[in-house]
């Protein structure tokens, strides 16, 4: 797990007037939550996080939060992003506690993926579930969820409860924490193959009986 960090000040002003003043002086309007305390809006400067958002496991890594010089660590919840410019406009914080389990989505990836028996023998490979839930501890959090699908063949798939266990890390269904209901995460399926032979057959069909007709005519 990589270590992150983000430096923020108490925000004092609200509104929507403000929030568009600060993101114009180059700052982001946040929010910090959970742990059993209240939540807190905070501000903090778009380029310093901009830089963090180069590295993807940033989504699912515990962050130290510097708040007036007090850390804390978070996860991040929320990201809200500019339509169009590669602008973040808003981040959502939670607080968390070592010692209390986490739901984060944790991303699959997938490995061999081009040597993979069924992709060598003409299979496509489908993903079904581009992340996953888990509940862990902060320390047990996986930045990404690794599938070896080297010996997957056509027809083939991988279940979550086929995935390895990882120390500390249980999957669990985020509609339902009580219960876990196993589905496929990846498969490798064949190709749909595209009649052409019978399409042109039919268009030859079509231009005969349209050439005749014009034949009788004559």
């Amino acid at each position: 797990m990589s270590n992150y960090f983000f430096d923020a000040i108490v925000r004092t002003d609200m509104g929507k007037g403000a929030s568009r003043r600060l993101r114009h002086e180059g700052n982001i309007p946040a929010i910090v939550y959970g742990n059993h305390k209240e939540a807190v809006s905070l501000v903090l400067n778009h380029n310093e996080v901009l830089k963090r958002f180069r590295h993807a496991d940033i989504y699912t890594s515990i962050i130290d939060l510097v708040v007036d010089g007090k850390k804390e660590p978070v996860i991040l919840r929320d990201v809200q992003r500019h339509p169009y410019k590669p602008i973040i406009t808003h981040l959502d914080f939670m607080r968390v506690n070592a010692n209390e389990a986490i739901v984060v989505d944790v991303p699959v990836e997938l490995l061999n993926e081009e040597k993979s028996v069924g992709v060598v023998n003409g299979g496509i490979v489908t993903l079904h579930e581009a992340t996953l839930a888990v509940s862990c501890l902060p320390k047990d959090l996986p930045s990404v969820i690794q599938l070896d699908i080297a010996n997957l063949a056509v027809g083939e798939h991988i279940m979550i409860s086929d995935i390895p266990a990882i120390a500390g890390v249980e999957f669990v269904n985020i509609m339902n924490e009580e219960e876990m209901n196993d589905q496929p995460v990846v498969a490798i399926v064949e190709p749909r193959v595209e009649v052409v032979a019978d399409e042109e057959e039919a268009e030859a069909e079509v231009e005969a009986a349209a050439e005749e007709a014009t034949e009788d005519k004559e």
